[in-house]
């Protein structure tokens, strides 16, 4: 499958794709020679024309601008977003994305291998907060069960 990753897709994730998927013909819009800036409302169509089956884009809004449906339905192309929560930037915003787009888009392409018409994926993966990522116990305070107790010296 040819996957066409869109400009807003951090680009190192273009490089973690390709290692993953090294079965599939993964481009980047910033590394197609002329592609950069290409508008939303053109990249379908364009995409389509050179044999491209898929778009990633973490453009959520996209679904919601009308001209943007339209060329993305006319395109015949498969969409999958991912969310890419720009609140947590940095490190934490990056890998909290690449965690999602490892994680579910090969459940994505697969699904896409028996679609028999274009389907419109959305991948909600990886909660990037401390809290839903981390679970810390300290067995002095709170020891777990079968935890051995130390005998006062």
């Amino acid at each position: 499958m040819k996957l066409l990753l869109d400009e807003n897709v951090p680009l190192p994730m273009a490089r973690i794709v390709r290692s993953l998927l090294k079965q599939h013909d993964v481009e980047h819009v910033a590394e197609l020679d002329g592609w950069a800036g290409t508008r939303d409302t053109d990249l379908y169509g364009r995409a389509a024309a050179e044999g491209f089956h898929v778009v990633l884009t973490n453009d959520t809004k996209q679904m919601s601008r009308p001209l943007e449906v339209v060329a993305i339905a006319e395109s015949g192309l498969h969409r999958i977003e991912y969310r890419h929560n720009h609140k947590h930037g940095g490190l934490v915003g990056l890998g909290a994305a690449i965690a999602t787009v490892c994680a579910g888009l090969p459940h994505a392409l697969a699904e896409l291998d028996q679609a028999g018409t274009q389907q419109l994926i959305s991948l909600t993966g990886v909660d990037p907060s401390r809290q839903s990522r981390l679970r810390i116990v300290d067995p002095a305070g709170a020891p777990p069960k079968f935890w051995p107790t130390r005998s006062p010296e």
